[in-house]
């Protein structure tokens, strides 16, 4: 995807109207000035939020398939201590990107596919004791048999979280002793499994990280997904997820106009705002499923709710941490034209990660504690301001 040539089009062919349109008022004008300064927004959310958070994803999950390779060819602690680190950091770029979950990852069904909770275990110990899927497993395509064989309940992120994780701890080496069980599995065949889901993990990065940046992003991971693999990349007309909203208003794109580009990168952090408040930490905490613990065995979940605060942190700022944008993001658009509703969004990112950080650890241990019911409070003010910036829009 030729990210610049896409936005450099769009303004250009906008200003040529507004200058030999002599029919164009001032409201006219004022509106194609908006127009402008969003889709430069949209592009700063596509080539400095989505794209880098994707192809860190994929970098990290990558290497976690090299690292789990290793571990199972070699226990030692130290191989996995790598292991561990590793996952650790391709989830936080996977909880990152939950505030735009709804391209890609929804459309193709990835987000349940890589990140269902909680871990089927009954699930698990009938799959790793069955020889024939464990051959599967171990077999040349052993992530293309998990991805299609294993269901989201073993796939994803908490079934390697189990293999690398124990109460908040890494694994200690003796735990895949030759020999040594767990849950009626063999602990050696539990890496034969996490290799595989792995792959298969990978796998579904590689193909968010291209279906928003186009082939020409990584032509190695293209030709994976696309020609190996076979899996959707386009929308249903054909374009990819970024060009087709930096073609906003244009024939082809499914965005209609720049203003409705808006509305969706805001939608995209109102829905992560509402899921961690009313289902990772309200279910929970309200004692709705007390075993829907995201990250139980690594003892993370107060990460992960942070790090999707960071995810709406991100969009609402233009790029990631380090890396905002002080003219073409959401944030600097509002505090021109709405300030008090700006400062009011920016205050509520701020404070529920202040509530979030407040949560004793482990959560798993204290998801009833008084400082759980005070996030929640804080990221629904957030989901409420988020609201009404949409609404600002309209306007």
């Amino acid at each position: 995807m030729k990210k610049t040539t896409y936005l450099t089009a769009a303004v250009l062919a906008v200003a040529t109207l507004a200058g030999c349109n002599p029919t164009k008022g001032p409201e006219d004008d004022a509106q194609t000035i908006r127009d402008q300064r969003f889709m430069a927004i949209a592009e700063r959310f596509v080539n400095h939020t989505v794209i880098p958070t994707y192809t860190s994803l994929s970098d990290y999950t990558e290497q976690l398939v090299y690292d789990l390779e290793a571990l199972r060819e070699d226990v030692t602690q130290a191989n996995i201590d790598k292991a561990c680190e590793t996952f650790l950091t391709a989830r936080a770029y996977w909880e990152k990107s939950e505030a735009f979950l709804w391209g890609a990852a929804t459309d193709f069904g990835i987000d349940p596919h890589i990140d269902t909770w909680p871990l089927d275990l009954v699930g698990l110990k009938e799959a790793l004791t069955n020889a024939a899927q464990i051959a599967g497993l171990a077999g040349e395509d052993g992530d293309v048999y998990a991805g299609e064989k294993l269901g989201p309940t073993l796939l994803g992120f908490h079934g390697i979280e189990y293999v690398l994780f124990f109460e908040g701890s890494h694994r200690d080496a003796s735990w895949f002793a030759e020999g040594n069980t767990d849950n009626g599995v063999k602990c050696s065949d539990y890496l034969t499994y996490a290799v595989a889901v792995a792959g298969d993990l990978r796998n579904k990065c590689y193909q968010m990280e291209i279906a928003w940046a186009g082939e020409d992003h990584n032509p190695e991971r293209y030709a994976k997904v696309n020609d190996e693999l076979e899996l959707p990349l386009t929308m249903t007309g054909g374009a990819y997820y970024g060009e087709n909203l930096l073609n906003a208003g244009k024939a082809g794109s499914s965005c209609i106009n720049a203003t409705v580009a808006m509305q969706w990168l805001i939608e995209g952090c109102n829905t992560i705002a509402d899921e961690v408040a009313s289902q990772k930490i309200g279910m929970v905490y309200s004692g709705v499923d007390k075993n829907y613990v995201e990250s139980p065995y690594s003892y993370m979940s107060i990460v992960d709710f942070e790090d999707n605060m960071i995810s709406i942190e991100n969009v609402w700022n233009g790029g990631t941490e380090g890396d905002y944008d002080s003219t073409n993001s959401l944030s600097a658009y509002f505090k021109e034209t709405a300030p008090e509703l700006e400062k009011r969004i920016s205050d509520a990112i701020d404070n529920s990660i202040a509530r979030i950080k407040a949560i004793p650890e482990p959560f798993i241990e204290n998801y009833q504690n008084e400082n759980c019911g005070a996030a929640i409070e804080a990221i629904e003010e957030l989901d409420t301001a988020l609201s009404l910036a949409i609404e600002e829009l309209t306007k």
